[in-house]
């Protein structure tokens, strides 16, 4: 199943806290869409036009998967943040600097910063 951030909220939590809520709409074909609204029980929720939402107070992106395990429960798939983290860790320093930062950014949508292009004079004609 894909999601999709829809959006997000702020609300008290029992500690008197704020707490952060991502709601992202749920999409798959028939058969994944009834598996997740089966998982979801009694917190099954759909928006005005009938599209299946997610909650959580996690932000796993702008767009993402979700997988339903074996006991039952949805959760994210998380695989593209863990070889991004692993990757970073694994090279360290600068390298793993830029890696996670290069990551980061493709995690998100966002457009990948290249290196600036040196500006070429003109030539004497």
């Amino acid at each position: 199943m894909k999601i999709k951030l829809s959006r997000s909220y702020k609300k008290l939590n029992k500690k008197g806290e704020l707490t952060t809520i991502f709601v992202y709409s749920v999409s798959g074909n028939d058969q994944q869409k009834e598996g997740f609204k089966t998982a979801q029980g009694d917190f099954y929720r759909e928006d005005e036009q009938g599209v299946p939402l997610w909650f959580s107070t996690r932000c796993v992106g702008n767009d993402g998967s979700l997988i339903i395990t074996s006991a039952g429960k949805i959760v994210p798939d998380m695989s593209a943040f863990d070889q991004a983290a692993s990757l970073a860790a694994q090279y360290g320093g600068n390298l793993g600097q830029e890696l996670a930062k290069a990551a980061a950014g493709n995690l998100m949508g966002l457009s990948p910063i290249s290196a600036p292009v040196p500006i070429m004079e003109k030539s004497p004609e």
